[in-house]
């Protein structure tokens, strides 16, 4: 009878443990909030692009379109690193 009683304190002291070290799941949340603004920022661009052929006009603008564009990918990624880690 005592060794049923010490393969059950093993096998509880197994899920303890197993328990234990467990890490907390990070939220998903800001790589969909930040990737659905990339993926709306595409759109937009892409429709005013197809409208409007001389879009964004000038070389100032054209630097603000691609600095937004590259910040939210920039963005994106960082997000999708931190949701992994």
């Amino acid at each position: 009878m005592s060794v049923l009683a010490t393969i059950l304190a093993a096998a509880e002291h197994a899920a303890e443990a197993a328990g234990a070290g467990e890490e907390e799941h990070k939220s998903e949340a800001p790589f969909f909030l930040i990737g659905g603004a990339l993926a709306v920022f595409a759109v937009v661009v892409s429709v005013i692009g197809f409208k409007k052929p001389d879009f964004p006009g000038n070389a100032a603008a054209a630097r603000g379109v691609m600095t937004l564009g590259i910040t939210l990918t920039v963005a994106t990624m960082a997000s999708i690193i931190y949701v992994a880690s």
